[in-house]
């Protein structure tokens, strides 16, 4: 275990003794009860359905302080580099103000930058920008993968119901290299009023430099005026220079900074199609809420951290009760890419087998996150979590307000939540031997979140307390969250492959691999 065995050893001994005790025995303690519950700008996560008593509380708070957590978390607000693969500094933060004893170059980078972009947001929301036979842009296609990617489309999608959206030019993902992607994207666009955002941090990311070609290609057979792309190109990266060899302006470059990780980035440049959404103030809004989060991360004793609180549980439940799996369960359908913005937020970051010290983990990291949106789930997968056999955890996110005025509607959805996940946490025991086909063991561990609203504020603090969720688990398993070089293998495999489907040597391949692009081979030259 994580270098302390001593804590492992009390909380292996108290995962047997929890087995032994229901959901429904816990729930009986109101102290217990009311410890576990916490609020933060609009948010409110109920843990009272986890499997931990006090005892167990008091253990893994032990583990935080041995783990050395507080002093950890200061030492990456304050610009210690503690992405120590890298040599980089983690400070995400300060692109909302939220790490106020960062370097004072790097907040003033941040805060020119947004005001640069904010003009830019201004001048294309208003119809002053214009593309080159001077029409306004109606159309945005954003082009970016991974973390220029997830955390955007999740905002726009899950804000596009606030006023400011009426206002908005009408958005457009693309992400997947698979040329389905960028041809619905594309279909039916006029190239004088659509403008291009390619968001890449390195801007050599396969996905996304083959699909901005492909962009440029379509704008220019259509216009035949390589100039124009001034106008319709925006670029959001750490390589300057290559985005000006792309062919992009120098005021139309926006800088990310390599002490900004991908999956941590929305807050930033990468955010741009979030402020085309839903407008400059509603964007502040939602860096307030973040920075909340950071203040109160930062700030909150240990007993009432949220994002700490959040990691201890996770990491107790994955660590020590063997939960395979964590299924995020979002009761609002415009938190539906809830569960895609995680997984790579988490499993990216955590999805670790090789401590800081180098050295191979003998215990059980990152489970595998996954979920979808209620109650369309209940007819679907939740069969198997309250009678099969796997071990997880779950996540409810709710909204209380019923911004459609729908009461029927909306008060059926937050019962469904809440009874889903009474039913994980209670189970049910059929009255009649006769009917053990009806047996829903429950104990599962779960946190509701009750959001009083899904704002921009509510919103940004939700996603914050996320991502220093994962900086504690981080810290708790003793691995860097903010690497990812388990990514970079497939991705260097393709290259010879790319070549050897065109049809250079394949001989050195492995038996499967050759036989896939021969296979291959064979159907596209019949």
């Amino acid at each position: 275990m994580p270098n302390t065995p001593e804590n492992w050893v009390a909380l292996t001994a108290s995962a047997h003794r929890i087995a032994t005790i229901s959901s429904q025995q816990l729930l009986e303690d109101d102290a217990r009860n009311q410890a576990l519950r916490h609020s933060l700008a609009g948010c409110h996560f109920d843990f009272s359905r986890q499997r931990v008593d006090v005892q167990i509380l008091g253990e893994l708070h032990d583990l935080a302080r041995c783990m050395n957590v507080s002093a950890k978390r200061n030492a990456m607000f304050a610009g210690e580099k503690i992405n120590t693969s890298e040599n980089r500094e983690v400070l995400h933060s300060v692109l909302r103000g939220g790490a106020p004893n960062a370097p004072e170059l790097y907040q003033q980078d941040v805060l020119e930058t947004k005001r640069r972009l904010l003009t830019a947001v201004d001048d294309i929301r208003s119809g002053s920008w214009r593309g080159f036979t001077n029409k306004a842009i109606r159309d945005v296609v954003h082009i970016g993968i991974g973390g220029s990617h997830l955390g955007p489309e999740l905002v726009v999608n899950a804000l596009a119901h606030l006023p400011g959206s009426k206002t908005a030019p009408n958005i457009h993902f693309v992400a997947n290299i698979d040329a389905n992607d960028i041809n619905t994207a594309l279909g039916g666009l006029n190239p004088e009023t659509t403008l291009f955002v390619v968001v890449s941090k390195s801007f050599g990311t396969l996905e996304t430099q083959v699909n901005a070609a492909t962009a440029r290609s379509w704008f220019l057979e259509r216009t035949c005026n390589p100039q124009a792309i001034a106008r319709h190109f925006i670029g959001v990266t750490t390589n300057l220079e290559a985005a000006a060899r792309f062919g992009l302006e120098a005021r139309n470059i926006f800088p990310l900074w390599d002490w900004v990780g991908g999956r941590f980035s929305l807050w930033s440049a990468v955010g741009l199609p979030i402020m085309l959404q839903i407008g400059s103030t509603d964007f502040e809004q939602l860096l307030v809420g973040a920075r909340k989060a950071d203040e109160h991360f930062r700030n909150a004793p240990a007993e009432q951290n949220i994002p700490l609180l959040s990691a201890l549980f996770a990491t107790w439940n994955t660590t020590a009760l063997n939960c395979d799996s964590l299924a995020i369960l979002s009761y609002d359908q415009r938190l539906a890419l809830l569960p895609d913005f995680l997984q790579q937020l988490e499993m990216e970051s955590n999805g670790k087998s090789v401590g800081l010290n180098g050295e191979r983990l003998d215990y059980r990291t990152m489970q595998i996150l996954w979920g979808g949106c209620g109650t369309n789930g209940q007819h679907a997968y939740h069969q198997l979590l309250h009678q099969g056999t796997s071990r997880f955890a779950a996540d409810f996110i709710m909204v209380a307000t019923d911004t459609l005025e729908r009461p029927e509607h909306h008060q059926w959805l937050l019962a469904n939540g809440i009874g889903q996940g009474q039913a994980m946490a209670l189970g049910h025991q059929p009255s009649s031997p006769n009917e053990q086909h009806k047996h829903v063991s429950g104990q599962h561990p779960s946190t509701s979140i009750v959001l009083d609203d899904l704002g921009p504020v509510q919103l940004g603090c939700l996603l914050a307390i996320y991502e220093h969720k994962v900086f504690c688990q981080g810290v708790l398993w003793d691995i860097n969250s903010f690497d990812q070089w388990g990514v970079e293998l497939g991705k260097n495999l393709a290259l010879p492959i790319f070549d050897q489907l065109q049809g250079s040597d394949a001989s050195d391949q492995d038996p499967a691999t050759r036989h896939l692009i021969d296979h291959y081979r064979t159907i596209y030259e019949s």
